[in-house]
C-alpha cells in the first residue's frame, strides 16, 4: 500500500494547494519585483533616457551681441549697436519630435517590462523547483522511515539468528542512503531560496507550498498565440519600433523646412539711433538631402526585420508547445499506471514472509521508485515548460 498511500496524499496536496499555489507564487513575485535591484536601477536609468529625449527638443539658447566703436576717424559720436536674437527650427518640427519622444519613452516602457520578465521567469521556475523539492522531500522523509522500519526488523532478525550480518548491513546502507537524498533536497532547496533572496533584494522569500497546480493542460495554441502577440513586450517592441521609424519619416521630411530666426536690433550715433524687429531664415538646400530616404529606407528594413523576428518567435512557441503535449501524455500514462499499484506493500509483505530476500526486495522496490521519481521529474519538467509558453503572462 505504500506506493499507493504516496500517490493518494500526492493527489490530496494538489488539489488543496490547487488554488493557493498561483497567489502564493503571484505574491513572491510581485514582492521580487519591487526589491529587485536591477529593476531598481533599469528604472532610474529610464528616467534619465526620457528626460534626456525631452531635453533635446528644446529651443536653443538665445544669443546676445553688443558693438561699442568709440575709436576712428569720424565727425560724430561713438557707434552703438546691441542685438538680441532667438533662432528655432520649423515650428512643425518641435510637435514631431515631440510625438517620437512619446513613441521612444513607450519602447523604453516596453524594454522594462522584458528586463521584468527576464528577472520574474528565473524566479517563477525556482519557484516552481522549490515546490518539486517540497514535494520530493516529502516522498523521501517516507521512504527514509521506511527504510530505517526495515532495517530494524532486519536487525531483530539478527539478533534472532534468522539471518547473517551482510542482511544487517544491506538494510542499515539503503536507511543511510534515503536519508542522505533527504539532506541533498534540503540542500538544494536552501539553495534556491538563497538565489530568491538575492532576486528580493537580499529580504528572505518566504514561500512553504509544498505541492504543484494540478490541472496542466494548455489552451489551444492559436488562443495562447494570438493573446501572446497582444501583450508580449517583445513581440510589442518590434512593432514599437516600426512606428518610431514611421515616426523618423515624418520628423526628417518636417526637418527639410527652414530654420527660423527673430530677434531685436539697436543702433545710435551722433544722438540718432534706430531700433526694431530682426528676421531671418535658413534655405535648407544641402543639410536635408537624402534624409528622408534614409528614413523610408530603415522603415522597410524595420518591417522586414520584424516579420523574420516574429517567424522564428512562432517556431520556437510552436516547438515548445508540441514538445509540451508529449511530456504531457507521457506524464499521464505514468500517473495512471503507477496510481492503481500497490508495488511497495506487495514487495515489504513478500520479504517479511521469506519469499524473496532483502537483496530481491531492494533491488525491486528501487525499480518502482526510479520509475515514481521519473514521473515526478517529468511532472516538474511540465511545470518548467509551462513558465516558459506562458511568460508573456508575466
Amino acid at each position: 500500500m505504500y506506493k499507493k498511500t504516496v500517490f493518494a496524499i500526492s493527489v490530496c496536496l494538489l488539489s488543496i494547494a490547487g488554488v493557493a499555489q498561483t497567489s502564493d507564487i503571484t505574491g513572491v513575485l510581485q514582492e521580487i519585483e519591487s526589491n529587485n535591484k536591477e529593476l531598481q536601477a533599469y528604472a532610474d536609468l529610464m528616467e534619465s533616457r526620457q528626460l534626456a529625449l525631452v531635453s533635446g527638443n528644446n529651443l536653443p539658447d538665445p544669443v546676445a551681441s553688443a558693438y561699442y566703436m568709440p575709436w576712428g576717424d569720424h565727425p560724430g559720436g561713438s557707434y552703438t549697436e546691441f542685438e538680441i536674437t532667438q533662432s528655432f527650427e520649423f515650428p512643425t518640427v518641435y510637435g514631431t519630435r515631440r510625438d517620437l519622444i512619446a513613441k521612444q519613452k513607450g519602447q523604453m516602457a516596453i524594454e522594462y517590462d522584458m528586463l521584468r520578465q527576464d528577472v520574474l521567469l528565473p524566479a517563477k521556475k525556482y519557484l516552481l523547483e522549490v515546490i518539486y523539492l517540497n514535494k520530493r522531500m516529502a516522498v523521501e522523509e517516507m521512504r527514509s522511515q521506511k527504510a530505517r522500519q526495515v532495517y530494524d526488523q532486519v536487525q531483530e532478525l539478527f539478533d534472532k539468528e534468522q539471518v547473517g550480518i551482510l542482511e544487517v548491513n544491506k538494510a542499515k546502507i539503503a536507511w543511510m542512503q534515503e536519508h542522505f537524498k533527504v539532506d541533498q533536497i534540503e540542500n538544494e532547496r536552501e539553495n534556491l531560496l538563497l538565489l530568491l533572496k538575492n532576486m528580493n533584494g537580499g529580504n528572505d522569500v518566504t514561500f512553504v507550498q509544498p505541492a504543484m497546480a494540478e490541472d496542466l493542460n494548455l489552451d489551444a495554441l492559436d488562443s495562447i498565440w494570438e493573446h501572446r502577440q497582444a501583450v508580449d513586450p517583445a513581440l510589442k517592441k518590434l512593432k514599437q519600433q516600426e512606428v518610431i521609424a514611421l515616426q523618423q519619416i515624418e520628423l526628417s521630411k518636417t526637418k527639410a523646412l527652414p530654420n527660423l530666426t527673430a530677434g531685436f536690433n539697436y543702433q545710435g550715433v551722433s544722438g540718432v539711433n534706430y531700433s526694431g524687429v530682426y528676421g531671418g531664415l535658413s534655405i535648407p538646400l544641402w543639410s536635408s538631402k537624402n534624409t528622408v530616404k534614409a528614413a523610408e529606407a530603415h522603415y522597410l528594413y524595420q518591417q522586414s526585420y520584424s516579420d523574420v523576428q516574429l517567424l522564428q518567435v512562432y517556431a520556437e512557441f510552436r516547438k515548445q508547445y508540441n514538445a509540451y503535449q508529449i511530456l504531457l501524455r507521457k506524464f499521464l500514462e505514468y500517473q495512471d499506471t503507477l496510481g492503481n499499484l500497490s508495488s511497495d506493500a506487495l514487495l515489504l509483505q513478500s520479504y517479511e514472509l521469506g519469499e524473496i530476500s532483502f537483496m530481491d526486495y531492494y533491488i525491486e522496490l528501487q525499480f518502482y521508485r526510479q520509475a515514481y521519481d521519473a514521473m515526478l521529474e517529468m511532472e516538474n519538467q511540465l511545470h518548467q515548460l509551462n513558465a516558459e509558453i506562458l511568460k508573456h503572462q508575466l
